[in-house]
């Protein structure tokens, strides 16, 4: 089964929305690293509609530009986009399409398709869909050591939980920390009575 991931930009404070207002001070060859392990290394890219207006009016551009990240343009371009949105769309964006079924069917039965693992950058409403229905394999958070103080946060008000494991982790010298997450169980009941029995115990 491919694996899906996704790639999110993130303030201290949990602010994932309009990240290039905040972000791009703290981009150096780490994170470009760590953005392309993600999308570089994906043939499948599904993307919220905003997303993909937003990547579709800029990267055909750069690539033809030619400039440094002509490359990384044509990576994009040359992956197959699969966008999720209620109405019909126009695409001018090579190798682009409209994602058709119920979500979780459709994203299901992409996930059992031949083929590499599939990225996901930006698109919060796709990743918190995934989320809810146990589709996401590994959310990987670039958090940065600001608070924004304002905007969309990644994770908005629910009733149930959403329990994480870390996979690995790394800190990056502009202070940003790359944390890669896993699904997990939900954890045990425990209350104040289990966990002073881990406090620091009286020498005397």
């Amino acid at each position: 089964m491919r694996k899906i991931s996704a790639s999110l930009f993130i303030s201290l404070d949990g602010v994932v929305e309009a990240p290039d207002q905040w972000h791009f001070p703290y981009f150096n060859d780490e994170m470009g690293a760590a953005v392309d392990a993600v999308l570089g290394t994906s043939d499948t890219l599904l993307i919220g509609r905003k997303t993909y207006d937003s990547f579709a009016g800029a990267w055909p551009d750069r690539e033809a530009a030619g400039g440094e990240d002509a490359h990384f343009a044509k990576k994009l371009g040359d992956a197959r986009k699969i966008v999720l949105s209620r109405q019909d769309l126009t695409f001018t964006w090579r190798n682009s399409e409209l994602l058709k079924g119920e979500f979780a069917d459709a994203v299901t039965a992409l996930k059992n398709e031949p083929g590499g693992d599939i990225a996901l950058s930006g698109s919060v409403s796709v990743v918190r869909q995934l989320m809810a229905h146990g589709l996401l394999d590994e959310l990987h958070l670039l958090v940065h050591p600001i608070a924004v103080r304002k905007g969309m946060r990644l994770f908005d008000e629910g009733e149930t939980p959403i329990p994480l494991r870390l996979i690995s982790s790394a800190t990056f010298s502009t202070g940003v920390l790359y944390l890669v997450y896993a699904p997990a169980e939900r954890p045990g009941d425990a209350g104040y009575d289990e966990a002073k029995a881990h406090l620091p115990q009286s020498d005397q």
